[in-house]
């Protein structure tokens, strides 16, 4: 009979506090648990240690009509921010400054500056403003068309005013959609388990090399941890367009519509590739779709040959490239199939 001098290496017992005999294959596993955890704490600790003197505090206020005096107040928002050059600009969410009149910026180390609007892309929800100060540090950009389901991502962003607070997670999913306020759908949306929360809007997702992959955005409420991030790839298209121009161009035609489903026996006689359409229901005076003669009742089908099936795919189309350019656009009118030609116009936001 074996003692306890006489165990196996393999099988050494050890005395857990709580009297617990744990051998020494499953102690090896706790240290090497410890070990994951210890390199996960530094990948984050090091993140947020890189980003955090970039990531700004937002506060916003815009005048507003007092009910029964008439007069303008002042109301308040905030959000987040980050400084992505070293002369001071910063990308942010449309929503947290469109319609301001007056932006506060408060920096890392407790500065407060007053900030400029360059200009904003509610369909993006995208903005950049600017400071004029000095000695501010810049992120770093990555490539959001590298990243991989399941990777480390951290949110940084000032949540209910607690500045610089630092979340983190692994990115749940690539390829979102999401609806903007404006109500077109924002397209390569990183899905994030990163724990966001009002004020955390416009802060930077990060990687765990502490680049900036994506421009937090929103949660869905009240499901927890379904929170989404504007790639930075998108956002360093719109905010370059943003500085140069203060805004993005984009077109229209001047209708509103609904989608909706086509008649099975007119898909199947004219052989269309979708089985859905818009369906305009107002067409605005002296617009594009008004001259081209549209009207309210008729079902778009196709633009420039391209099958529409709902009015995010004409969103789709309807870009700065378009504006002033003739396009065919294909509508069902009764039982005909009709082509008439339009030339969009630019949308002024």
């Amino acid at each position: 009979m074996k003692n306890g001098n006489d165990l196996h290496d393999d099988k050494i017992a050890l005395l857990a506090g709580d009297g617990e005999i744990i051998d020494a294959s499953t102690q090896e596993a706790i240290d090497n648990d410890e070990e994951l955890l210890d390199a996960y704490s530094k990948a984050v600790v090091g993140v947020a240690r890189k980003v955090s003197p970039s990531v700004v505090n937002i506060n916003v206020f815009m005048n507003s009509r007092q009910r029964g005096n008439g007069r303008d107040a002042q109301r308040g928002g905030s959000g987040s921010g980050f400084i992505f050059t070293p002369d001071g600009f910063i990308l942010t969410n449309s929503h947290v400054v469109h319609n301001a009149t007056k932006i506060e910026v408060i920096l890392n180390d407790g500065r407060r500056v007053m900030a400029d609007l360059i200009g904003d892309d509610p369909d993006t929800d995208l903005a950049v403003i600017r400071i004029d100060s000095h000695n501010i540090k810049e992120v770093t950009f990555g490539d959001s068309g590298k990243i991989k389901v399941g990777q480390l991502v951290v949110a940084i962003g000032n949540p209910y005013g607690f500045q610089a607070s630092v979340t983190s997670g692994v990115v749940s999913a690539l390829g979102r959609s999401l609806r903007a306020q404006s109500g077109r759908l924002i397209d390569n949306v990183i899905q994030t388990d990163a724990a966001l929360n009002p004020g955390n809007s416009g802060g930077p997702l990060v990687n765990s090399k502490g680049e900036v992959i994506g421009v937090n955005t929103a949660a869905i409420l009240p499901a927890q941890n379904i929170c989404f991030a504007t790639a930075i790839n998108t956002a360093k298209f719109v905010a370059g367009r943003l500085i140069k121009d203060g805004r993005i161009k984009r077109s229209y035609i001047g209708v509103a519509g609904q989608d909706v489903p086509l008649h099975r026996r007119i898909v199947y006689f004219y052989s269309l590739p979708s089985s859905k359409g818009i369906m305009i229901t107002s067409v605005e005076n002296n617009t594009p779709a008004y001259k081209a003669g549209l009207y309210a009742g008729d079902i778009i089908i196709a633009f420039n040959e391209q099958p529409i099936s709902g009015i995010d795919d004409l969103h789709k189309f309807l870009t700065d490239a378009q504006v002033g350019v003739e396009a065919k656009v294909k509508i069902l009118r009764g039982t005909e199939i009709v082509e008439l030609p339009v030339f969009p116009a630019e949308r002024i936001q």
